[in-house]
């Protein structure tokens, strides 16, 4: 994926949803999970910063409800808009990628 190519369309993920995404680069590419409220998209590393493990339960499915997002290893639990850690064993929050919106488009800043 190119920088100026979108992440995903906004419309791709379910409002209070999310979808996996992966991001090209020189040394092989990463994961994003990137989540939906409204209009507005969130995106983080899709690595639990409790044990390096994935966020999701199956390729590109995650445990989001009530503006949170649950990790299917260990059940920490992290708030959807700025990736901090609620509960369960973490310490920290979420890695996250700044993106915009624009034109329905979900893009890197």
């Amino acid at each position: 994926m190119d920088s100026s190519a979108p992440l995903c369309r906004l419309e791709d993920i379910d409002d209070g949803g999310a979808i996996a995404v992966h991001v090209d680069s020189s040394t092989g590419g990463f994961e994003l999970i990137v989540l939906r409220q409204g209009a507005r998209a969130f995106a983080y590393h899709n690595e639990c910063p409790h044990a390096g493990r994935r966020l999701d339960y199956a390729p590109g499915r995650f445990l989001v409800s009530d503006g949170r997002l649950v990790c299917a290893a260990h059940g920490a639990t992290f708030r959807v808009v700025d990736g901090a850690c609620l509960g369960g064993p973490c310490s920290n929050g979420l890695a996250g990628l700044p993106v915009e919106v624009v034109d329905g488009a979900v893009r890197l800043r």
